[in-house]
């Protein structure tokens, strides 16, 4: 049954007479609205937006935030804590066959075949150095155009990588690691390294030296 505009106006023109005179209005006392008046009787209304009536116990509140975020007493928005723990924590958290996106697949191979032997650090710096050069607007600006980008990755063979064991431990892994670095919920310990390469070969590169991890030197 639906309540028209006109009723809803008539119950709140009510219960703001009955705000008149609080100590008046009591348990024993006589109702608002006339028995035999013809005007049905609504639960007290909330909010009334754009002509919606919001009746007590509705949840789908036009003003709530929508990303599980919380309004604190005092009216300010509490957003969600990002997770929190060391490296192999929160690998533990995000590991998962399923990259989610496009781009994060993306990622995810390029520490899965650059660095999947690697140790945790290790791999989240081959990420790190990924999301780098995305962010740089010195290389392509997604983790798609970095990893696709000529001549830069070895495993790369046109636009495509070869096919990968996504049951396997390792893209689980690496699946986990994309999903650190484009959360920026651990930092690099080779900070803002936009090249690198194995310890077994050496390019002698004219660029500054960041660190190693594993068996990868880092620079920028």
């Amino acid at each position: 049954m639906s309540i028209s505009i006109r009723s809803v106006i008539t119950v709140l023109a009510a219960l703001s007479a009955s705000s008149v005179a609080p100590a008046q209005v009591t348990e024993d006392a006589e109702p608002l609205i006339a028995a035999d008046s013809g005007v049905l009787t609504v639960p007290a209304v909330i909010k009334l937006i754009d002509n919606e009536v919001i009746l007590p116990g509705k949840t789908d509140d036009p003003l709530a935030p929508k990303d599980g975020s919380e309004e604190t007493e005092d009216g300010a928005i509490a957003r969600p804590a990002k997770p929190a723990g060391d490296l192999a924590t929160l690998v533990a958290q995000f590991r998962g066959s399923d990259a989610g996106s496009r781009e994060l697949e993306c990622l995810a191979a390029g520490v899965y075949f650059e660095a999947k032997s690697e140790p945790l650090a290790g791999q989240l710096a081959v990420g790190q150095v990924i999301a780098n050069r995305a962010n740089s607007g010195r290389f392509p600006s997604s983790y798609c155009g970095v990893l696709f980008q000529r001549s830069q990755f070895s495993f790369v063979r046109g636009h495509s990588y070869p096919a990968v064991s996504r049951a396997s431990r390792q893209w689980q892994t690496a699946v986990a690691i994309a999903r650190i670095v484009d959360q920026e919920l651990q930092d690099s310990v080779v900070p803002n390294a936009l090249f690198f390469h194995a310890k077994r070969v050496s390019p002698r590169w004219r660029l500054t030296r960041v660190g190693s991890v594993g068996n990868h030197v880092f620079y920028r």
